[in-house]
C-alpha cells in the first residue's frame, strides 16, 4: 500500500464535504458527531452484503465489518440510527482499531469493510497502516453513503480496494429533504468519478470474489421512481464518458426507519414502483451487478449495535 503523510486530526475540520470547521483536535464536536476521540459500534463478520463481498447468507466467513460512529449526512430513513444520529459507540484508539482488523482476518473475513468512515479518516489510515505492516492482507472496502470530498477519496489511494458507494439522489431538494444534503448529487457524482480513476474495473479472486472495483448502490424510495430513475440515467452517463466499468446495487430494502414517517416516507416501496426502476436500469444496461428481490427488507441488514467485537 501507498503510505501518505501522516494526517492528523484538524483544527478546523474539512474532511467531508459539510467543512464544518469544527476543532476537533481540541475535542470540538463537528456536524458528524465526532470529536477528538475514535467511536466504533460493532465489528463482526456480516453475511448480508453483495455476494462478491461476503458470499452466500450460509456462508460461515463473510465480510470482516466495522461499524463506526457518527454520519455526515442526517437520513431520515437510516436503518443505522442509533450509531449514525445517536452516538451508540466505544472509544478506542487506532492501535486497537489495527488489532481489530488483524483479527477479523484471524476469524476468515474475505475483506475489510469499513462502513461510515470518513470522520475518523486520520485515525483510519493510521490504523490501516498499523495493520498492514503486521500482516493484513485482505482488500479493504470503503462503504459509504457517497458523500465524500475529492481530498478523502484520494487520501485514500492506496488504502481502499473496493469502493462501496452509494448514489442515493439526483435531485438536490430531495437530497436536502432526506439527508439535509442539497449538494449530494455533484458531489456524489465527483467522488464516483474519483474512485473509478483509482480503482479501474472490477477483479475477481479465483472464487469470484471482488478484489478491486467501485460498487454503486441505489436504494429506490417509496414515491421518487422519476428521481431513482434519473440517478441511473446519472450512472449510465458516467459510465460512458469514463470507460470504467462497475457493479451496480439495485436495492429494494426500504423500510420506514428512524423519522421516515416525519418526512412521507412511511411505507415500503411497491412492487410497481421497484418494477419501474428495474427496468430503466435493465433500458440502461446496468445489469452487471445486482438487483434486490422485492422481498429484501429484512431485519439482518440491520445488525445489533451492541459494541460486539469492539
Amino acid at each position: 500500500m501507498k503510505v501518505g503523510v501522516r494526517m492528523l486530526l484538524p483544527h478546523h475540520c474539512t474532511l467531508c464535504p459539510r467543512a464544518c470547521g469544527a476543532d476537533r483536535a481540541a475535542g470540538q464536536t463537528g456536524f458528524c458527531g465526532a470529536d477528538d476521540r475514535l467511536l466504533v459500534a460493532r465489528a463482526a463478520l456480516h453475511h448480508w452484503e453483495e455476494p462478491c463481498l461476503s458470499g452466500a447468507p450460509e456462508d460461515a466467513r463473510g465480510s470482516g465489518t466495522v461499524f463506526f460512529s457518527g454520519c455526515t449526512l442526517r437520513c431520515c430513513y437510516c436503518q443505522n440510527y442509533p450509531i449514525s444520529q445517536h452516538g451508540v459507540g466505544k472509544a478506542i484508539t487506532p492501535e486497537r482499531l489495527a488489532g481489530i482488523f488483524l483479527r477479523l482476518q484471524q476469524d476468515g473475513a474475505r475483506n475489510l469493510n469499513l462502513v461510515t468512515a470518513t470522520q475518523y479518516l486520520p485515525q483510519v489510515r493510521q490504523a490501516l497502516e498499523s495493520a498492514r505492516a503486521a500482516g493484513l492482507t485482505l482488500p479493504v472496502v470503503y462503504n459509504t453513503g457517497g458523500y465524500e470530498t475529492l481530498a478523502a477519496v484520494k487520501a485514500l489511494d492506496g488504502y481502499v480496494d473496493i469502493w462501496l458507494t452509494d448514489f442515493k439522489y439526483a435531485s438536490p431538494e430531495l437530497a436536502e429533504r432526506y439527508s439535509a444534503a442539497r449538494n449530494y448529487p455533484a458531489v456524489a457524482e465527483a467522488a464516483l468519478r474519483q474512485m473509478l480513476r483509482q480503482t479501474g474495473a472490477p477483479v475477481y479472486d479465483a472464487e469470484g470474489f471482488l478484489q478491486r472495483g467501485v460498487i454503486v448502490r441505489h436504494l429506490a424510495l417509496p414515491g421518487c421512481v422519476q428521481d431513482s430513475r434519473t440517478v441511473l440515467q446519472t450512472l449510465a452517463r458516467i459510465r460512458r464518458e469514463t470507460g470504467v466499468p462497475f457493479l451496480s446495487s439495485l436495492m429494494s430494502q426500504f423500510t420506514p426507519f428512524y423519522k421516515a414517517a416525519e418526512y412521507g416516507l412511511g411505507r415500503r416501496i411497491t412492487t410497481y414502483e421497484y418494477r419501474k426502476v428495474v427496468d430503466e436500469a435493465v433500458r440502461l444496461g446496468l445489469t452487471d451487478g445486482y438487483m434486490q428481490e422485492k422481498s429484501s427488507a429484512r431485519e439482518e441488514y440491520t445488525p445489533p449495535f451492541d459494541l460486539e467485537g469492539v
